[in-house]
């Protein structure tokens, strides 16, 4: 699962039907690679985030890259995106 595409698609208020059109992909495509079920293309990762005005890499962050002490319960901080402050996420 990619939580920080998710968190920036409540962020600015798009639903994943509209940015699935602008991408000219399927919704259920488009679903499935939100919840991390397909691995988009280079070039699908960089659309989105150019539409989500967001770097790529912080995007599609995975939820499953979590580190032994988070998964144990502790908090885990995620860092926003180069040039962005956290007052912003």
């Amino acid at each position: 699962m990619y939580p920080n595409l998710k968190l920036q698609l409540f962020k600015i208020g798009m639903r994943q039907n509209l940015l699935a059109q602008s991408l000219g992909i399927d919704e259920s495509m488009l679903s499935k690679i939100v919840n991390g079920f397909r691995e988009p293309s280079q070039e699908i990762r960089e659309q989105i985030a150019s539409l989500l005005d967001t770097d790529s890499d912080w995007l599609f962050h995975r939820a499953d890259d979590i580190t032994p002490a988070a998964a144990a319960g502790h908090a885990q901080t995620i860092s926003p995106p180069p040039g962005r402050s956290s007052e912003n996420i």
